[in-house]
């Protein structure tokens, strides 16, 4: 039987194609990022694996790619920031900005695949010798750092856990057991015993509002960082992701049918089982409070776009593929509402 995803959303199989973990692109500090110099008529990254963005005239540009001249701007987060649901790199975020909603300079994608706000900050540490003067920086972001925030404390460490980081600690472990090995090395002439490093659904932490605070400090701690690293010239801001469970009860009819598919074949099990614990409008208004909070403190300005959007859609609009990731029509929707509600141009 045919898919309800082949059929309303055939482009998201070169999405999986694209994330094949057969083919993951490992990188020092970052751990991971997107295939590099990757072509399809859906997605296209650059030499260092950064998507393209597209400009009002068919210009196209990249951090380590084709750059205009003069001042630019970064939209910077996980997945929905990189575009997975995009149609064409002409239909993600940077790009509805840059082409329609505020085109007076240039839009950069710094989104980077299941990403968390560690990982955010030390992709831009790492390229922004690349870039030109930045006016405008978005940090568009927060699902993934309250979804990694629920992993067992023993993956915390003190910058927080990351998507596969079980198989990171999985094969440090064997390396450790290798080095013992190859130096004798005994206890009490025991073989030392090896240390837990996957954990499963019963490891989760259920103390949310433990979660929140942690997912909060180590976001704040990040953006303070932006801050800094930004200087004076650029404009900084945060945006809380618009997640279709923290936006609303009713969804269109392609989303029901999309979501409960999701769910019927999933292998992990579904989203409610997976992460209905912060899924719930209440979590992210906690999450989104305490961040507001923070961002005040810091001088930097701050948007919870769910109920922006919230208000401006009906359940006949089609905006999500998934639960985290847009359609065209949602992704240049948000892209409206974000250049409006920031005074964009």
């Amino acid at each position: 039987m045919k898919l309800h995803r082949d059929e309303l959303t055939p482009h998201m199989q070169e999405y999986t194609r694209f994330d094949d973990r057969g083919e993951a692109r490992y990188l020092p500090y970052l751990m991971y990022f997107h295939r590099a110099g990757y072509r399809s008529p859906v997605i296209n990254t650059d030499r260092a694996g950064f998507r393209l963005s597209h400009g009002p005239d068919g210009e196209t540009a990249s951090a380590a790619g084709r750059m205009p001249a003069g001042p630019v701007r970064l939209v910077s987060g996980s997945s929905t920031v990189l575009g997975i649901g995009a149609t064409s790199d002409a239909t993600t975020l940077a790009s509805q900005l840059w082409r329609k909603h505020a085109p007076s300079a240039p839009w950069l994608n710094f989104g980077g695949r299941c990403y968390n706000s560690t990982q955010e900050l030390l992709l831009f540490t790492l390229y922004r010798h690349l870039l030109p003067e930045i006016e405008e920086i978005v940090v568009f972001s927060g699902l993934n750092d309250l979804t990694v925030g629920r992993l067992p404390e023993w993956q915390q460490g003190d910058h927080g856990a990351f998507w596969f980081c079980g198989e990171y600690f999985d094969k440090m472990e064997e390396l450790r057991e290798s080095n013992r090995r190859a130096a004798g090395t005994k206890l009490l002439g025991r073989r030392p015993e090896r240390r837990r490093t996957i954990s499963t659904h019963d490891d989760v932490r259920r103390d949310i509002p433990a979660v929140i605070d942690a997912a909060a400090e180590l976001t704040l701690r990040h953006l303070d960082s932006w801050r800094r690293l930004a200087g004076p010239a650029a404009r900084l801001t945060y945006v809380l992701q618009p997640m279709a469970l923290w936006m609303r009860d009713r969804h269109a009819p392609q989303e029901r049918l999309l979501f409960d598919e999701i769910d019927r074949i999933s292998k992990l099990g579904t989203w409610e089982a997976l992460y209905g614990d912060i899924s719930r409008k209440e979590v992210a208004r906690a999450f989104s409070d305490k961040l507001e909070a923070g961002c005040e403190k810091l001088g930097i300005r701050y948007v919870d776009l769910n109920p922006v959007v919230a208000e401006a859609v009906t359940e006949r609009d089609w905006i999500f593929v998934d639960r985290a990731h847009y359609t065209d029509h949602g992704y240049d929707l948000v892209a409206r509402i974000l250049a409006e509600t920031l005074g964009l141009s």
